[in-house]
């Protein structure tokens, strides 16, 4: 990025070094992106609350005041699950209209005590599950931008923000990310702390990350874990890579069959060594899995709602409710016992490979935006523990935007992210690609 690029179109650090050099202000990035929220918001409606002023006057506190720290100054997002003292937290439902907590999500007061510009809340589809709010997908109002972090995907997509907070209990950060040609970037679970979080399923409910550029993905994840932000770097050894089509493959479209075929053959061509990878057979039942854990654990957590607002409930979510409510705790306790197998048992495998390839999604984003799309293809992953990436690598048959999805074993965020770089800038995944 140079200074000739729009303002709105700058990534998360390079605006932060812009502003840290003197060479623009936050003032002028915040009202850059004010006015690209402006001109787009009456189509794509990312948002679920912003106040232009309030987001004004941030800035202008960060350009007279001292620098707070390594996002000084810099416009962000926020998926309307997380809490935030300064503006409704409202989780799309109606129940929660207006809602003011008095506290921020500790992501929120992790970016802001780093000097982060809390642009505003993002849309979610209600309680971060099923029932989307009325966000489109920027490169085709008539699409999905996918879910539950709708708005999240869609305003960075769109150049309004240059992250924003997502949170993923199937695929809602990989999902949007893939529909809307960015990244989606899902730590290891636990990473990222939850305190703040409305909870959908607490055993799966992950803080997660969606930008466009994948140094942006680094720094914040260096805020939030207070670690030392480091750009992500080219791995030493020949990197290795497992695809993996996974037991879903039946369920891939020729676009995301296409996407990771291509990002598999431009690995080897750059020296990558790859191979393909099969799951075992007990790891065709995670889909199955994750849905019991999503259902009981859903209609715990919303236990006070299905009491008291239950006709304000969508008919998606009280299915899921009313299904976790007849799973018995035995059948809970050995979903969970399933998990806690595969996830030791991916450990091994991984064994021979440092990364794994394979779709972000089972294809382009669906028409209509009543339905914001199968989240299988991330759902397993997110159940077992492990970190995601999702990268933009082209376009389908219906010219939308298709991803492949990076995954690393547990606690592998850096290799994952290193090796994610290398795909971008050896193997030229990245983009759409005409």
């Amino acid at each position: 990025m140079t200074l000739d690029t729009p303002l709105h179109q700058l990534g998360l650090a390079e605006a932060a070094r812009l502003i840290a050099s003197g060479k623009i202000t936050s003032e002028a990035l915040v009202s850059a992106c004010l006015a690209r929220i402006a001109e787009r918001e009456t189509v794509v409606q990312a948002w679920s609350s912003i106040d232009p002023d309030y987001a004004l006057a941030q800035a202008r506190g960060c350009d007279t005041g001292p620098s707070r720290g390594p996002l000084h100054g810099v416009p962000i997002g926020v998926k309307d699950v997380l809490d935030t003292y300064d503006m409704p937290t409202e989780m799309g439902s109606p129940i929660y209209k207006g809602l003011r907590p008095a506290w921020d999500a500790s992501c929120v007061a992790l970016a802001r005590a780093a000097g982060a510009v809390i642009l505003g809340k993002t849309v979610t589809c209600e309680f971060a599950g099923m029932a989307p709010g009325a966000t489109t997908n920027p490169h085709d109002a008539s699409r999905t931008p996918g879910g539950s972090s709708s708005g999240s995907g869609a305003a960075v997509a769109d150049f309004m923000v240059p992250l924003a907070f997502g949170t993923q209990t199937g695929g809602s950060v990989l999902r949007p990310a893939a529909f809307c040609g960015v990244m989606g970037y899902k730590p290891t679970f636990g990473t990222f702390n939850r305190a703040g979080v409305k909870f959908a399923a607490e055993s799966l409910d992950t803080i997660g990350l969606i930008a466009r550029d994948l140094e942006d993905l680094a720094l914040m994840r260096a805020v939030l874990t207070n670690s030392e932000a480091v750009a992500p770097a080219m791995p030493q050894a020949q990197l290795r890579i497992g695809v993996c089509q996974t037991y879903l493959w039946h369920k891939a479209e020729p676009g995301a069959r296409a996407a990771l075929e291509r990002a598999a053959s431009a690995a080897r061509e750059a020296g990558a060594h790859v191979e393909d990878f099969v799951l075992p057979p007990p790891f065709s039942e995670l889909t199955a899995t994750r849905e019991i854990l999503n259902n009981v654990e859903r209609a715990r957590s919303l236990a006070y709602e299905w009491t008291h607002h239950r006709s304000a409930i969508s008919p998606a979510l009280t299915r899921s409710i009313e299904l976790g409510l007849a799973t018995t705790d035995q059948q809970y306790r050995a979903a969970l016992r399933v998990a806690e197998w595969c996830r030791l048992e991916l450990d091994t495998l991984f064994g021979a490979f440092d990364v794994l390839l394979t779709p972000s999604a089972n294809g382009e984003a669906p028409e209509g935006i009543a339905y914001a799309g199968d989240p299988s293809f991330q759902g397993l992953w997110t159940l077992l523990h492990v970190p995601t990436i999702s990268l933009p690598a082209g376009r389908g048959p219906n010219r939308m935007p298709v991803g492949v999805q990076m995954i690393a074993p547990r606690y592998g965020d850096h290799k994952l992210l290193d090796a994610a770089h290398w795909l971008i800038a050896r193997a030229g995944v990245h983009g759409l690609m005409e």
